[in-house]
């Protein structure tokens, strides 16, 4: 029988974790080395500031007493819009904030090698968030602009079969729909305790699957 526990929704909705704090890869870090293999001057410092002409600070650079290298840019009005962080773990990101200061979009890869793309409301909510992991699996999650609670995930596992899973506003898994690795789709309900209520069941025989 089909199971709904066989799919791999709770991968669609942990998904959303790698914006915790991660992202962006290097850009041409061989090129980067070479550059400073030329260089003949070096200066050291934990900070600097670059400033325009008015002597209002545009950018800094500088290392946190947590081992984080940020370089942060700021607008004319001095509001911090944009940061490239690399940590001490390897963890990086790329974020973009609004004038008042609220993350709008985090582009990332953290330790364990996940990457991709988490995009926020203005008040700060996660509303989507777009994810591979190191064996290839891939998901789309979309949230609640008001609760922050998963309501849709969509993804394709490393096997190459398709899912589709949709929460009610508890966050509670309720719809499942997926194609298995023998083309036969599925489709399972359940209520709010977690229980199949109904579906299309599958059976695997030796020779393929078969409703």
């Amino acid at each position: 029988m089909f199971n709904p526990r066989n799919l791999f929704y709770a991968a669609l909705v942990a998904a959303g974790g790698f914006a915790g704090g991660l992202a962006a890869a290097q850009f041409a870090p061989r090129e980067a080395l070479a550059a400073h293999r030329h260089t003949a001057t070096v200066v050291s410092a934990e900070r600097f500031d670059l400033v325009d002409r008015s002597g209002s600070r545009r950018a800094s650079l500088q290392v946190t007493p947590t081992g984080m290298t940020d370089l942060i840019m700021f607008d004319g009005r001095g509001n911090d819009r944009a940061e490239l962080r690399v940590a001490r773990d390897g963890g990086s990101s790329l974020n973009f904030y609004d004038a008042a200061g609220n993350q709008r979009v985090l582009v990332g890869e953290t330790r364990s090698g996940r990457n991709g793309l988490a995009i926020y409301s203005t008040a700060g909510r996660q509303l989507a968030t777009l994810s591979a992991a190191t064996d290839n699996q891939v998901s789309l999650t979309l949230y609640d602009p008001s609760s922050g609670r998963a309501r849709t995930g969509l993804g394709v596992a490393q096997n190459g079969e398709p899912a589709l899973v949709l929460f009610d506003e508890q966050g509670r898994d309720r719809l499942e729909v997926h194609v298995n690795h023998a083309g036969n789709p599925g489709i399972a309900l359940a209520d709010a305790n977690g229980k199949s209520i109904a579906g299309l069941p599958i059976r695997e025989t030796s020779t393929g699957s078969q409703p």
